[in-house]
């Protein structure tokens, strides 16, 4: 019965140690995966270092956009208020200018035969004047001719 006893015990004893060995085994292995997890996570860290630079770096140029656009958006509003302004006077001119046609139109039309009559006596004139020339013209030439004829 001791034989049974220490057979059981030298059983037990190779049992741990059987035991003690692949839990060694899996405590190296998880070893050398907890390395390379932390390799993975420096280079990950430096990584993240980089990203977060050029983030910065472009958030500071996106801010600096953002500034110039702000700028010239309130540059081009005083554009667009002077044009706008520029508009609202032509279209008061066209109606002044619409409001002056109708006018001269009315004037016309209501003194139309006073006009006709006008052009009518414009139009006498200017045959008396052409007339009054050409008689001037011709009695020149009959003094010229006179003034030949006696200096012959």
């Amino acid at each position: 019965m001791q034989m049974i006893l220490y057979l059981s015990v030298a059983l037990i004893a190779i049992a741990f140690l059987v035991l003690v060995i692949y839990i060694s085994k899996t405590l190296t292995y998880l070893q050398e995966t907890m390395t390379n997890v932390s390799k993975t996570l420096s280079g990950l860290e430096k990584q993240l270092e980089g990203v977060t630079s050029e983030t910065t770096t472009l958030l500071q140029k996106t801010n600096a956009l953002a500034d110039d656009i702000q700028q010239k958006s309130e540059s081009l509003n005083s554009v667009v208020d002077a044009v706008k302004d520029v508009g609202e006077t032509v279209t008061k001119f066209n109606g002044t200018l619409q409001n002056i046609t109708h006018t001269f139109d009315r004037q016309v039309e209501k003194n139309k035969e006073k006009i006709s009559q006008i052009m009518q006596w414009s139009d006498i004139l200017l045959e008396i004047k052409d007339k009054w020339k050409e008689r001037k013209q011709a009695k020149k030439e009959i003094s010229q001719d006179v003034q030949r004829v006696r200096s012959r």
